[in-house]
């Protein structure tokens, strides 16, 4: 593949994938906050758990679409010889993990890079998005315990 073709295709596989991750981002947003607050009125407790839990399973179904979609990708271009190899592959180097032990032809090679990149933005995307559930969580659990400390009021244990 010429230089042009790995740069047009790894950018379309890049968009979609990119595409991909963030409609999930999108979509979690408002099942997180309907789970919010079924959780914070019934499952005081499991509160944090249920909405990490769930904020987390959708970050990992999100990567593994995306590892997927450029093993399929790698397989359709005959880049690879089978799906164990290809899913390996994209794996280790959507992870920027890079084993060396498979490499492929160099008519490849600069769009295999753009899994690497596509795991690079994605897992930051992913990191940002669990640090920000991370940090509504903590803030509700503060706010709801100061108006659970003001309902008592001061020096009522009960």
């Amino acid at each position: 593949m010429d230089l042009a073709r790995q740069i047009l295709l790894g950018t379309t596989v890049f968009g979609i994938c990119a595409a991909v991750h963030v409609a999930l981002v999108a979509i979690s947003i408002p099942l997180l906050t309907n789970l919010a607050a079924f959780s914070m009125s019934r499952f005081h407790r499991l509160h944090v758990f249920l909405l990490l839990g769930v904020a987390f399973a959708v970050m990992v179904f999100a990567h593994t679409v995306q590892v997927w979609v450029w093993a399929l990708v790698f397989i359709w271009l005959e880049a690879l010889p089978d799906m164990e190899t290809s899913l390996y592959f994209a794996m280790a180097t959507y992870t920027t993990l890079g084993y060396g032990d498979i490499v492929l032809d160099p008519g490849f090679r600069i769009f295999a890079s753009f899994a690497s990149v596509t795991g690079l933005l994605t897992f930051g995307i992913s990191t940002a998005f669990l640090m920000g559930v991370i940090t509504r969580v903590f803030r509700e659990d503060r706010a709801a315990a100061r108006r659970n400390a003001l309902y008592r009021g001061p020096g009522n244990t009960s």
